[in-house]
């Protein structure tokens, strides 16, 4: 199979309302557009009063995901990054569909935070449309959720995001025809969920307004053929737009010039909850532009290749925010990554998956005692939970849950994590990795390890052998008997640990 080139870059969105692929070629940091595919899935409107999708809704979602796969042929893992949304998080058997998509597609799927999202939003627009020292604020409504930001600079200010979109508002209250009241309703609604952070968005401020995809080019279109004189999206524009679909009874009754044919049945939606961000944050003019979350993953995957990865900034933060010893930390991790390379060194694992979760270690190495700042007893659950929960930009869902599930199995008892894990060896490999790199370093001191030390899997009877310099292990009795310890808990799941002092 021929290999695209290092320099062209993938980027895939999995919206509410539609799915997205834009290849760019990155030239130095600018990027042009070679290819692009959409297609209107309606993904939220798949979802049942459970909250469950429909088999219907995943399978026409599984052929877009395979046709998007087919053009994505040859290209390398790490130029290739497919974030989903708003359906993706709320949805109650998206498990059950994520290894599906995964295969269709042929690349791993990040479901990402409302917040990180919103993130990868202003990211796209801030390179796109440069501030200059204002503060913008930019409003993003999707299908199933919409972001606000408030930012002046590469970094946000502030990131929020609400369960606000164009499908599901337009499915709750536009099914059938349209009055004056159900318009006021779904208003009203928008505004209720927009409270919750307005006063927030308001003491931060901004200088302008700007509004991002579908639902914001959307009345911006039909705006300025409908009133030739509206070059922005005003509230007086809303307005007239508002009773015009009231009068007519329908957005496709109302018969709008510049509105595309896949944005008649979510316009409504779209239209009620921009109406009701004017009104709460005292909006009256808002400019539009072409950027939007697709942007800001391209320029967050060159940021990643330039080693300037967000992930790196989100870690230095949380060690900072929860007062984590950094030589500690240090120590643990990179004792940590030493085991799981001596483990893996005679499995048949590559090379790319092996750097993954090095990756993975370092990051769980660096951020186990977070939960410290919280209280020291069952501070790996603190830890955990605060990984597993918190905003953390860069990250997404998926990753936060496996450092979660790092942290809360790298101490106490291993029988809590036979559920979590499973038969993942890998993770079992890190697990043990991590557990280990703990226990080493428990003195908080520096640590040398004796030469020749080295962890091994037994692939005959599936077991984890230390092998240790004896005399070393004798002149640390602590460790000895942790290690000790450590066996009795392998041994409790069936998944021997032992050492051989030699």
């Amino acid at each position: 199979m021929t290999t695209t080139p290092a320099n062209v870059l993938a980027s895939v969105d999995l919206g509410s309302n539609s799915f997205r692929l834009q290849i760019c070629e990155n030239n130095n940091g600018q990027l042009k557009v070679i290819d692009s595919f959409k297609q209107m899935v309606r993904f939220a409107a798949g979802l049942d009063e459970q909250k469950n999708l429909s088999e219907a809704s995943q399978e026409q979602a599984l052929e877009c995901l395979a046709k998007f796969g087919e053009r994505l042929r040859g290209f390398q893992p790490e130029n290739v990054r497919v974030v989903a949304t708003n359906t993706f998080r709320v949805a109650k058997n998206i498990a059950q569909f994520l290894p599906r998509a995964e295969a269709a597609l042929g690349f791993p799927i990040e479901v990402i935070a409302g917040r990180e999202e919103a993130r990868l939003i202003y990211t796209g627009v801030v390179h796109t449309l440069p501030p200059k020292g204002d503060k913008m604020l930019v409003i993003d409504i999707g299908g199933g959720s919409t972001e606000f930001v408030i930012g002046s600079d590469l970094q946000p200010l502030t990131t929020e995001s609400l369960p606000l979109g164009c499908v599901t508002y337009s499915m709750r209250f536009f099914q059938n025809k349209v009055t004056a009241k159900d318009f006021q309703a779904a208003v009203s609604a928008a505004r209720i969920e927009i409270q919750r952070i307005s006063k927030l968005m308001k003491r931060t401020g901004w200088d302008f307004a700007i509004g991002t995809s579908g639902s914001a080019k959307s009345i911006r279109d039909v705006l300025a053929a409908e009133l030739t004189q509206e070059a922005d999206i005003t509230a007086q524009g809303m307005r007239y737009l508002a009773d015009r679909i009231i009068e007519a009874g329908s957005v496709k009754k109302a018969k709008f010039e510049n509105l595309k044919p896949e944005r008649i049945e979510v316009f409504a939606g779209g239209l009620a909850v921009m109406m009701a961000a004017f009104e709460e944050l005292s909006l009256t003019k808002m400019t539009v532009t072409e950027a939007a979350l697709r942007d800001g993953v391209f320029y967050d995957l060159i940021g990643r290749s330039l080693n300037v990865d967000m992930r790196e900034q989100t870690t230095a933060e949380f060690q900072k925010r929860y007062h984590v010893s950094l030589n500690q930390a240090k120590r643990v991790a990179d004792t940590a990554q030493a085991f799981m390379n001596s483990l893996c060194h005679a499995k048949n694992v590559t090379v790319q998956e092996l750097a993954l979760w090095n990756q993975y270690l370092s990051r769980a190495g660096r951020l186990h005692e977070i939960g410290l700042d919280i209280a020291h007893t069952g501070y790996h659950k603190h830890s955990a939970y605060i990984l597993e929960n918190a905003d953390m930009p860069g990250f997404s869902r998926k990753e936060q849950t496996i450092l979660a599930q790092l942290v809360i199995g790298h101490r106490g008892d291993l029988k809590k994590m036979a559920d979590i894990i499973g038969n993942n060896e890998i993770m079992w490999c890190a697990v043990l990795s991590l557990r280990l790199a703990a226990l080493f370093c428990r003195s908080r001191l520096p640590l040398d390890l004796p030469p020749q030390t080295q962890l091994r899997v037994d692939e005959n009877n599936h077991s984890f052998i230390l092998r240790i310099n004896a005399q070393w292990l004798e002149q640390h009795p602590l460790i000895a008997d942790a290690l000790d310890y450590e066996s009795a808990q392998w041994q409790k799941i069936d998944m021997p640990f032992s050492v051989q002092a030699q």
